[in-house]
């Protein structure tokens, strides 16, 4: 059965991919994340398509936390202002409303922390802090998105995309947890936070 092989493949990958995230990367990110609790900043998540679908729940888990957070693209999003994290989350580090939301962001002085697999991308090159996350072997053809989505323009490696995204979703997560035991946050704080008209 290719599910069973599937499940064991994706499994494994993920299991390596994570291994390989440095580790001075992610003690940055967390460092970020911290300092704009403390300072009580506004965090903006952007993403899209499936990266910006993880991205946005790990949005709901930073708002667990006690974190400002919002997805920027809606519509009660507040401007963010110098020194404003923006995460920015995309495999290739070229969708472009991923990049142009970037570099709006440099623009107002906020900082940006790109979550790629190219070191060499545009956006790795916007980012005051970066994670390289492995997964995506190969770039998109079209930097939009939204215009392969509309084209019916498919990735013919699309399942390697489909490993950044569960790599970042695992990856998120373990953040998530090493935060609540920064922060000595647990289930219960989260839990009152948590959407009760749903």
């Amino acid at each position: 059965m290719v599910l069973k092989e599937a499940y064991k493949y994706l499994l494994r990958k993920v299991g390596r991919n994570l291994e390989e995230i440095d580790a001075g990367q992610t003690d940055q990110l967390l460092q970020f994340l911290l300092e704009a609790y403390s300072q009580k900043r506004i965090i903006g998540v952007v993403g899209a398509g499936r990266s910006g679908l993880v991205a946005k729940s790990f949005a709901v888990r930073l708002m667990h936390l006690g974190f400002n957070v919002f997805v920027i693209g809606e519509t009660i999003t507040p401007a963010l202002k110098e020194g404003d994290p923006l995460l920015a989350v995309s495999g290739s580090g070229e969708t472009a409303f991923t990049v142009s939301a970037a570099q709006v962001a440099k623009q107002v002085k906020a900082k940006v922390v790109a979550i790629t697999s190219f070191e060499d991308s545009s956006l790795a090159r916007l980012s005051d802090v970066k994670v390289i996350v492995p997964g995506r072997i190969s770039r998109a053809q079209s930097d939009d998105y939204f215009s392969r989505q509309l084209l019916g323009i498919h990735e013919p490696l699309a399942p390697l995309g489909t490993l950044f995204e569960l790599t970042i979703a695992v990856f998120f997560d373990c953040l998530t947890i090493e935060l609540m035991e920064r922060l000595g946050v647990g289930e219960t704080f989260m839990k009152n936070r948590h959407a009760t008209v749903e």
